[in-house]
């Protein structure tokens, strides 16, 4: 199986503010100051990344982007989607199985930017990306971290070296419902018959995503 490539946040942010972010279009990769700067400093240091961010999708909303991943887990793309907003705060563990897809990793990339200008308090908050076959949280001073994106009210950028350690252990309750989705997803596939075209309710859930999500723009 190929690796799983995963992003994962907390950001503070009003549930007022986390329902205008679902509205905000995606920005362009100007919305980044340091674009080309995505792997500087970590496993894929001296890869740049210019190219990839063309493949971003800014002609639609974070909500229907986000949405479209939830629909699309539910009709079994390889994407599992944890979305919330919970305790004050945007919480957000993404993951796709087919490998380093680079219109949906800087996509994703992009509408986070646009999330950190709307926190609730003055803080840079880290957005994790990395690879992992088996879609776990590393620790953090493990080597394979792909890019650290920090994100706020002044802007977004990446960092070449980060402190993960309060932020892993912000995430680590979000990894846990993660895999709760992974376990729930597994037991609709075990159970479809092969009939008809297959589907589950699973991503759709609560308590994986924030209904306002799914609600059309």
């Amino acid at each position: 199986m190929s690796d799983s490539f995963l992003l994962a946040t907390r950001i503070p942010m009003a549930r007022a503010d986390f329902e205008r972010w679902l509205d905000t279009p995606i920005p362009a990769p100007a919305a980044i100051a340091d674009p080309d700067a995505m792997f500087d400093g970590w496993y894929w240091d001296g890869r740049r990344a210019a190219d990839a961010w063309q493949a971003a999708t800014p002609e639609v909303t974070v909500r229907e982007f986000f949405a479209g991943c939830v629909t699309g887990a539910a009709a079994g793309s390889p994407v599992s989607c944890v979305l919330t907003h919970e305790d004050g705060a945007l919480r957000m563990y993404l993951c796709d199985l087919m490998g380093y897809l680079e219109s949906f990793v800087h996509t994703a990339l992009l509408a986070l930017a646009a999330a950190g200008l709307l926190a609730s308090d003055d803080a840079r908050h880290p957005v994790l990306f990395w690879a992992e076959t088996a879609g776990n949280l590393p620790g953090p001073e493990w080597p394979g971290w792909l890019a650290v994106l920090t994100v706020g009210r002044d802007g977004a950028r990446f960092v070449a070296e980060a402190d993960l350690a309060a932020a892993i252990a912000w995430l680590r309750p979000l990894e846990e419902r993660f895999f709760a989705l992974v376990e729930r997803m597994a037991e609709s596939e075990e159970s479809w018959d092969g009939a008809g075209e297959y589907g589950t309710a699973a991503p759709l859930d609560p308590r994986f995503v924030d209904p306002a999500v799914l609600i059309p723009s």
